[in-house]
């Protein structure tokens, strides 16, 4: 349809009255369904909400324009031009407010759940999962939105279609020069769904103990015991083994190893052991012994088991019973501490005697 031609301040005009009347338009939408929404009933609907209030607003001036763009009666050149520039800027909008739905709905999902402990197992597999998948989202609608931008310029349009076109050997250097980025993109999703680890999971890995801080869409951050950061790629969880100690519950039974000698009284330590670990608010009374698990020529080797709630209060157990371990022998049977036993041949004393006057007196020149 032909549009005669319009005075330019008339065509401005229309244009400041598109805009004033869908601001409009949002304001009054927005005080509806803030009314309507309540923040009790629906936080995460209503967090949506107040999310996408702003950006949302953005999205409309240029959506307003391109109703009217077409009554200006701009020649065709300008038009396409205005029309492609207002589009790129519908679309940056659009996945801005789409991001920012995005981010708040999983957050007021995360801030429900954030109170739980280390032995909520459920809890930790359901932030993982909300935590992961609200990146991959807002990634996603990232990626799809800068596509829709670059298409919307001709000149990329054409550059991109011919690189489709002839895209064999670029196609496969692309490939292999993006294998470590999709090899991270994809065990992300794996580690989401199958859930080898979890926010709040106590893994050794590498020889570092720690617990899973953070999972981000390329690498996993795991918080070290003296609280250095171990920075680990997403896919060597799905390549390399490592220790879960809390892949279905945070109990733990740990070692601890002695040394003694052999006139080690047994029974007497086993009660010790009992009597130090009932004591002991760190033992959570599922399991306990101790047994000589070896005999060497010098040594005897006992092996204590002991149970606790998580990793954390396991190694404090064992700490504190090596050292209440320790007292006890020492008070009450030091003999049975370690030692090393020298037995002399007959006559061999005169002979050790005289090799330690002589030692001395070559010592004294």
């Amino acid at each position: 349809m032909h549009v005669p031609d319009i005075p330019p301040w008339l065509g401005t005009g229309l244009l400041l009255a598109a805009v004033a009347a869908g601001l409009t338009a949002h304001l009054l939408l927005s005080l509806l369904l803030g009314r309507i929404v309540s923040r009790e009933r629906t936080p995460v609907f209503r967090a949506a909400l107040e999310a996408a209030k702003n950006p949302s607003r953005y999205a409309v001036i240029p959506l307003s324009m391109l109703a009217v763009l077409p009554l200006e009666g701009l020649a065709p050149a300008p038009e396409a031009a205005a029309t492609r520039v207002l589009g790129v800027i519908l679309v940056a909008a659009l996945a801005w407010t789409f991001i920012r739905v995005i981010g708040a709905s999983f957050d007021a999902y995360l801030d429900r759940v954030k109170h739980g402990t280390e032995g909520d197992v459920d809890i930790r597999r359901l932030r993982t999962q909300l935590i992961v998948f609200r990146r991959f989202s807002m990634l996603g609608v990232a990626l799809l939105a800068a596509g829709l931008m670059l298409t919307a310029i001709p000149v990329v349009r054409t550059v991109g279609l011919s690189l489709f076109a002839s895209a064999g050997v670029a196609g496969i250097v692309a490939g292999i020069a993006a294998r470590p980025i999709l090899a991270n993109l994809f065990a992300g999703l794996q580690i989401a769904i199958a859930q080898p680890i979890r926010i709040g999971d106590a893994v050794l890995v590498e020889g570092e103990w720690g617990h899973i801080e953070d999972i981000t869409a390329n690498y996993v951050v795991v918080e070290i015991w003296d609280q250095r950061r171990l920075v680990v790629p997403l896919s060597y969880f799905l390549e390399r083994p490592f220790q879960n100690w809390t892949m279905q519950s945070p109990q733990i039974v740990q070692p601890v190893h002695f040394y003694l000698d052999f006139t080690v009284p047994i029974d007497e330590l086993r009660a010790e052991v009992y009597r130090i670990l009932s004591a002991s608010p760190l033992w959570d009374r599922r399991q306990w012994n101790l047994q000589v698990t070896d005999m060497r020529e010098d040594k005897l080797e006992l092996r204590a088991l002991v149970s606790a709630a998580n990793g954390g209060a396991a190694w404090d157990l064992r700490c504190h019973l090596r050292e209440e371990v320790v007292k006890f022998l020492a008070a009450r049977y030091p003999a049975a501490l370690p030692r090393v036993r020298i037995e002399l041949a007959p006559g061999g004393q005169e002979a050790f005697d005289k090799d330690a006057n002589l030692a001395r007196l070559k010592k004294m020149g």
